[in-house]
């Protein structure tokens, strides 16, 4: 196929097939793909099942319920090590034979399903999922789409998208730049995902089901990725799904022991560092958000921070993580540390001083890596400075970064960096620096460091309240200028348009905040940042 004849909207995407010049057209409801295959010709034509597609399959069952229903699941492992998907297919049309194969020893892995098509009559496939069960897929498509109206199922798709798009209105002269806006709302809006059937029921963190009361069961938390602007816009267009995240945290927490750090299909998968569901939550709570049980959210808010690995019990017993605790030990001592701001702060206001003193005092610790003589964040090995320390070098102590892009990570604590490094005018000479150093890195290579401005690299997420910080020192035209040249060198209106990962909706979020006006430094506080 070629882009050229490609087309795609919310809610709707389509693509012509060279060579057999099929159309191919789909749309969903919330639970069921809705496909339409048009062809040009009279003659035979065959539908392909592959469980075998993309990742490691481990199990998989195809079993034929008519010669228009076809139901089954598959059990993978990738990035999430057990994700299992059940489904039923409707096809609008009889098939007149079918053929099921498996593959390197796995049964069922492929079906293939022929059927007599015509130029007059597309071929219609519609796909209920579920995560629980094939009878909850079957109560998906009963419930979401039953019938075969494909135009009316596109319509309420794209009129279901609007109406999210539209809890944020903005217009512009230039039209390119109200299209990289609302793609960029459209973005923050694909995940997470909707994880229960419409009954309620889920699949738990203990791969169990269990059944949502009163909220929506989701899955795909990035949060080490999206604390930092998702979630915040979140709690100003989308409350309602906020509190059903918060709720699905809890649930996950009761079902598999503590709260997720990078969930995927009922699975934790330990990417990334931090416990950032805590920023979520206290973030959500300080707005105003608290129609969830306060007290289960802060045990287990807590039990994160106490969780034993990843360098925690060194960073909880000194206040610091040394490179022989632990790997990327300076990212993980800062965002434990603002992680453990943001449970103070939830103990604060649920007016528990005992645990707000405790956490209050774990959040200095960002203060342990401080070498007040190079003014930099640096590594700590054996209770001293580890020798050889390169600003510009991207290595085994830091999270996808080096030492310029987290010298400023202690969002929660930025008035006392400003004070250490000796007051505001250095606090602006060194936010000069980063912005004006050499645009190159040295040690590893590292992909996601993308979308530099000197040492400031938009591409990923550990800068991306850089920028804002000339704010807190007096000098808010450094920020507006370089917000500038961010919206509009990194931010395009193309394939290519954003500068480095999406990352399930962080990198639009930043653009949606900041074309706003004004971002959330710190998620967990009441403030905001002007921009421009």
């Amino acid at each position: 196929f070629s882009h050229i004849n490609e087309k795609a909207s919310p809610g709707y995407y389509s693509v012509l097939l060279d060579d057999d010049n099929t159309q191919v057209e789909l749309t969903a409801t919330k639970r069921v793909g809705f496909h339409k295959y048009s062809f040009d010709k009279n003659g035979v034509a065959s539908v392909i099942l592959d469980h075998t597609h993309r990742d490691e399959l481990i199990e998989s069952t195809i079993k034929i319920i008519s010669t228009t229903r076809v139901e089954g699941m598959r059990r993978s492992k990738a990035w999430a090590q057990n994700q299992v998907v059940y489904y039923v297919i409707d096809f609008s049309e009889s098939f007149t034979k079918w053929q099921v194969q498996d593959v390197d020893g796995k049964k069922e892995a492929i079906g293939a399903f022929t059927f007599r098509v015509n130029d007059f009559k597309p071929l219609y496939v519609k796909v209920a999922i579920s995560f629980t069960s094939i009878e909850g897929a079957r109560l998906n498509m009963m419930q979401e789409l039953q019938g075969w109206d494909f135009e009316k199922t596109k319509t309420a798709a794209r009129e279901a998208w609007n109406d999210e798009l539209n809890k944020i209105e903005v217009s512009n002269e230039d039209s390119e730049k109200t299209k990289t806006f609302y793609s960029a709302l459209y973005h923050c809006m694909i995940h997470p995902n909707i994880a229960s059937d419409v009954t309620g029921e889920y699949l738990g963190r203990d791969l169990k089901v269990h059944k949502a009361e009163g909220f929506d069961y989701y899955t795909v938390f990035s949060l080490w990725d999206t604390y930092r602007a998702l979630h915040p816009l979140f709690t100003i267009i989308d409350k309602k799904r906020t509190l059903d995240f918060i709720k699905t945290f809890l649930a996950q927490y009761k079902e598999g022991v503590r709260l997720p750090v990078w969930e995927l299909a009922s699975n934790e998968t330990d990417c990334m560092i931090g416990y950032h569901s805590v920023s979520v939550i206290a973030d959500a709570y300080i707005k105003g958000i608290r129609d969830f049980d306060a007290e289960l959210a802060l045990e287990a808010m807590q039990k994160s921070a106490d969780w034993n690995h990843l360098g925690l019990p060194a960073f909880n017993k000194r206040g610091f993580v040394e490179i022989e605790d632990d790997n990327e030990s300076v990212s993980k001592t800062l965002e434990y540390a603002y992680d453990d701001w943001c449970i103070a702060r939830m103990a604060d206001v649920m007016d528990k001083p005992e645990v707000f003193k405790e956490y209050y005092k774990r959040s200095r610790g960002w203060l342990n890596l401080f070498n007040r003589e190079s003014g930099f964040i640096q590594p700590r090995s054996n209770g001293g400075w580890l020798a050889g320390f390169d600003p510009l070098e991207v290595n085994n102590n830091y999270t996808e970064a080096n030492g310029w892009q987290y010298n400023f990570y202690m969002p929660h604590d930025i008035k006392s960096m400003i004070q250490f490094l000796s007051g505001e005018d250095a606090f602006v000479k060194k936010l000069d620096d980063l912005f004006t150093a050499p645009s190159k890195t040295t040690g590893r290579e590292q992909a996601d460091i993308t979308g530099l401005i000197g040492q400031y690299a938009h591409g990923n997420e550990p800068s991306h309240h850089l920028a804002y910080l000339y704010v807190y020192a007096q000098q808010p035209w450094k920020t507006q200028e370089i917000l500038h040249q961010i919206k509009t060198e990194f931010y395009k209106n193309t394939p290519a348009g954003l500068i480095g990962n999406e990352d399930c909706g962080q990198m639009s979020a930043w653009y949606v905040f900041s074309s706003l006006g004004f971002y959330p430094v710190c998620p967990g506080s009441d403030e905001y940042v002007v921009g421009a």
